[in-house]
C-alpha cells in the first residue's frame, strides 16, 4: 500500500453535513468519499490516468 500524506481540510459544515450522507450511501468513511471523488475529479479532468484506480475501491 502506497504511503498517504495527510492535511488539514476545512469545510463548512453544512457541506461537512452531506459528505457525511454521501459517504454513508456509498458505505464509505468521510475520508474515504473525499478521497474517491477526488480521484474521479483528477480523472475526469485529465490529470489523473483512469488506469491508475488503486485507491478507486469502496474502503476506507
Amino acid at each position: 500500500m502506497s504511503k498517504k500524506k495527510p492535511f488539514v481540510l476545512r469545510v463548512s459544515p453544512e457541506m461537512m453535513s452531506a459528505l457525511e450522507r454521501w459517504a454513508q450511501d456509498d458505505f464509505r468513511s468521510v475520508n474515504g468519499q473525499i478521497e474517491f471523488l477526488l480521484n474521479e475529479a483528477l480523472k475526469k479532468s485529465g490529470r489523473k490516468k483512469p488506469e491508475d484506480d488503486s485507491t478507486d475501491k469502496k474502503t476506507g
